[in-house]
């Protein structure tokens, strides 16, 4: 998957629509209260539509695995338009990142986890990039952390 991030068939599409099957096919999960607030109406960008719904599926399940097994797990998306730009925030109420870690959160094979590549931020962040959008964090030890991923909108 990270390979063909380099191949990207960019087209025109309603980015609402793969939050929304996203959305959907979280939603049943258990122990897991996942909020979207949309913008009204259809948001337009031009990008490869896979690689976009790869970006949102990582950092749901990024998300959801940072917040610890016994806690209820809450998950919001949020969505805002400034001008040209579309901004989407997912927010948990895991653990945080820790300092020592923060400047690493994009390297490729980079992970806390035991499991896994390392490269789904790094994946995260060259699909933005490619998206000619950004993508940042905020994070509270014991709190909770949200990413922040800007991209620009498509221009009828």
């Amino acid at each position: 998957q990270f390979a063909n991030i380099g191949n990207p068939r960019s087209e025109t599409f309603d980015m609402n629509e793969t939050l929304k099957l996203l959305v959907q096919l979280h939603s049943v999960e258990e122990n897991l209260d996942l909020i979207w607030k949309p913008v009204n109406g259809a948001v337009m960008i031009h990008a490869d539509k896979t690689h976009i719904n790869r970006l949102f599926t990582n950092l749901i399940q990024n998300a959801l695995q940072a917040i610890p097994e016994e806690k209820r797990a809450l998950i919001t998306i949020d969505e805002s338009i400034s001008g040209d730009t579309i901004l989407v925030t997912i927010t948990d109420n895991g653990l945080g990142i820790p300092n020592e870690l923060r400047s690493k959160i994009f390297t490729p094979n980079f992970t806390t986890k035991t499991s896994g590549t390392g490269l789904g931020l790094a994946m995260c962040k060259s699909i933005v990039e490619q998206s000619k959008g950004n993508i940042w964090f905020e994070t509270e030890l014991n709190k909770g952390t949200t990413f922040y991923v800007e991209l620009p909108l498509t221009i009828n």
